[in-house]
Order: C-alpha cells, then structure tokens, then sequence
C-alpha cells in the first residue's frame, strides 16, 4: 500500500510528501477503493507528449496521463503521469498558485483510476465536482 513520487526530464519538488499520500489514501478510501500501488511521475511536456502520442495516439500536449494496471474491482494499481510545464502554465492560464494547480491535476488522475471519466459534459461536471469536494478535503490535512 504505496505511494511513490518519480521525476523524469524536469526539476521538481512535491512539498508535504507524506500528507498529500494522505490525503490521496483518503480519496482513495472515500470511494470505496483500495490501494495497491500508485506511481506519481512528474514529468516535462516533451517526455509527457511522447507518451500521449505513443499510448494514447494523441498529438497534443496534457497535463495529466493515467495508466490502470488493477486486475482485481475496487483496486489501485496504477502511474500517474503529470506534465510540471503544463502545470506552470495552466496555473497562469486559470490564475491560481501552482500548488492548488498541481493537486487538481493529482486528484483528477487519481479521479480516472477510480472509475471516473470526462468524455461527455455531464461526466466532466462530475469530474470538477470531485476535484472540488477532494481539495477541499485536503486543506485541513495541510494545516
């Protein structure tokens, strides 16, 4: 029952470690699922955009890339791959600290391994609203 945190091609240093696994095992737990294993890898846009191209057959830069290797219901199983230079500049673009950017990009990857999707508009409301109800969870666990 692991959380492990990598960087690839970039600087980057997650503060407060220890709480955001946490906080992201009580998401986890919230939503009636288990904890196996899950990889956060922070990552730069080119190194995040030849995954995309290459597993998801996307041409386009993201922020954020989920891959689920659960066998078994209700399991996490997975890595989480975060582009820091969308990260930057989609903070800049919404106007809000880098940090809150970060965990928004965190939760919403660990939203997909939990059954959560974001084609459609509806599934996309549902989205933001977890992503909501989740950060606000996280602030007394910061404190």
């Amino acid at each position: 029952m692991d959380i492990d945190y990598f960087l690839e091609e970039t600087y980057f240093r997650l503060k407060h470690k220890n709480k955001i696994s946490v906080w992201l095992q009580i998401v986890i737990q919230k939503e009636g699922y288990t904890l196996d294993h899950l990889n956060f890898i922070f990552c730069s846009d080119p190194y995040l955009y030849t995954k995309n191209k290459a597993y998801l057959g996307h041409n386009t830069l993201t922020d954020v890339i989920t891959f689920d290797f659960s066998t078994n219901a209700k399991t996490i199983l997975g890595d989480i791959y975060i582009s820091i230079d969308r990260v930057r500049e989609n903070s800049k673009y919404y106007k809000r600290k880098i940090e809150e950017e970060l965990y928004t990009v965190m939760v919403h990857g660990l939203l997909h391994l939990l059954s959560y999707d974001d084609q459609t508009m509806q599934e996309k409301i549902i989205m933001r609203e977890k992503e909501n109800f989740y950060l606000n969870q996280l602030l007394p666990i910061l404190s």
